[in-house]
């Protein structure tokens, strides 16, 4: 058996962005996902695995922002997967997620997945990474960068910093 070529590979993670995020078919986890998973999503400290936790993950994720779409921006395969940089968009106008209730507002949100393949060009690992802070923003959960708002918090954090600071040291 010969093993994957980088066009491969390439080939293989468009095809998963395509029919997940196009498409929208999450009839057959399996199609996507080795029963053997592990993603890795820092932003939000989570840990998903096998193909089931993934297809509920995006079941959720459409369900909260019903008009999600996920532009590929480039894709660099690599000898065992590929590292695909895209940017998702959409309006936080449906079911809570992630125990956060819908906003209505707009995200636009680059990020880039690290994912390995295994034999069957099915996904055994995935590294997510995205900026957090800004999706916090984007949603309202975190004041709008340099608004008064943002400069308060940090304000108000630097000074409960302070204070621990000279608790410690005096206490």
């Amino acid at each position: 058996m010969t093993a994957p070529t980088a066009a491969a590979h390439e080939e293989r993670a468009r095809d998963v962005f395509r029919r997940l995020f196009d498409e929208r078919d999450l009839t057959d986890p399996g199609w996507y996902w080795a029963d053997g998973l592990v993603t890795r999503l820092h932003a939000l400290d989570l840990t998903l695995r096998g193909p089931d936790a993934m297809a509920d993950f995006f079941t959720s994720l459409f369900a909260a922002v019903p008009d999600f779409a996920m532009e590929v921006e480039a894709v660099h395969a690599h000898e065992d997967g590929a590292t695909i940089r895209w940017r998702a968009t959409g309006t936080f106008t449906g079911a809570p997620w992630a125990g956060i209730e819908p906003t209505g507002a707009r995200i636009d949100l680059p990020g880039v997945d690290v994912m390995r393949f295994d034999a069957d060009g099915r996904v055994i690992d995935n590294v997510v990474y995205y900026d957090g802070a800004t999706f916090a923003r984007e949603i309202g959960m975190l004041p709008k960068r340099d608004s008064a708002a943002d400069r308060a918090m940090l304000h108000a954090f630097n000074a409960a910093t302070k204070a621990k600071r000279r608790f410690r040291r005096d206490g």
